[in-house]
């Protein structure tokens, strides 16, 4: 759903996203129908909706129906950066550095995702550990960073959208090389964050949560070490196969 909705506001026009959005923004509270939206417009709303609410009622047979509405305030967070994102996009507008990451570090949607992959996690997470979550800690800010920039090291001349690079040397006026390390370097950092948040005497949640929060970073650094392995459905194949499928030769 993050694919199709992250595609959705790259490409559909603003008035369309504009409609979609507040639709989102308004729901549970309130199912729209959308009637006068372009039908992939409506397919993406009525999917989205469909799929909370299946969650929703896998969720209520274990008393735990509250866990699924941290996952859609997360979504809606989503949506709101995705549709400043395209704001952006329409009006030619470079923003600096400070306001492309405020804004593009949470669209990656390594928020989002972390919060839903918690949901049907039973007695592994409890209330406060999606208090904890939501209130975007270190360890989610450097992974979504690590997402972030990584996407846009490798993704930046074909994807509609601003990227880190340009931000970055239209505010500092240096070299695209220059601006790649510069993001480079800041992946590094933000490593060296992920590790930190798991030493024991800095540990503020489960080592199990901690560990899937690392380990959407290893995701994506893996992805797009050597290029876009994410947006290549054939490297993503090989690298699944390798991971997960061919046995490891001793």
């Amino acid at each position: 759903m993050v694919s199709i909705i992250d595609d959705t506001y790259e490409y559909a026009t603003l008035d369309e996203l504009r409609i979609l959005t507040d639709a989102i923004q308004r729901w549970p509270d309130v199912i729209a129908t959308l009637e006068d939206s372009p039908p992939y417009i409506q397919m993406c709303y009525k999917s989205l909706v469909e799929t909370y609410d299946e969650i929703e009622d896998e969720m209520q047979k274990t008393g735990e129906s509250y866990r699924v509405q941290y996952a859609i305030q997360e979504m809606k967070k989503l949506v709101m950066v995705y549709f400043e994102e395209a704001k952006w996009l329409f009006s030619n507008h470079v923003p600096t550095m400070e306001e492309y990451m405020k804004v593009c570090i949470p669209s990656c949607a390594y928020m989002s995702i972390s919060t839903a992959s918690l949901v049907g996690r039973g007695d592994q997470v409890s209330k406060e550990d999606f208090d904890w979550i939501t209130n975007e800690p270190l360890i989610l800010v450097a992974s979504s960073t690590i997402c972030r920039l990584m996407d846009d090291l490798v993704g930046e001349e074909f994807e509609q959208k601003t990227s880190a690079i340009e931000c970055y040397m239209k505010q500092y006026g240096v070299s695209k090389e220059e601006a790649c390390a510069e993001l480079q370097r800041q992946v590094e950092n933000a490593w060296k964050d992920m590790n930190g948040e798991c030493i024991i005497e800095t540990r503020s949640t489960s080592m199990k949560i901690l560990m899937g929060i690392f380990n959407l970073g290893r995701v994506m650094h893996h992805l797009y070490a050597d290029g876009d392995g994410y947006s290549d459905p054939n490297r993503s194949k090989e690298l699944v196969k390798m991971l997960f499928v061919e046995p490891v030769k001793i």
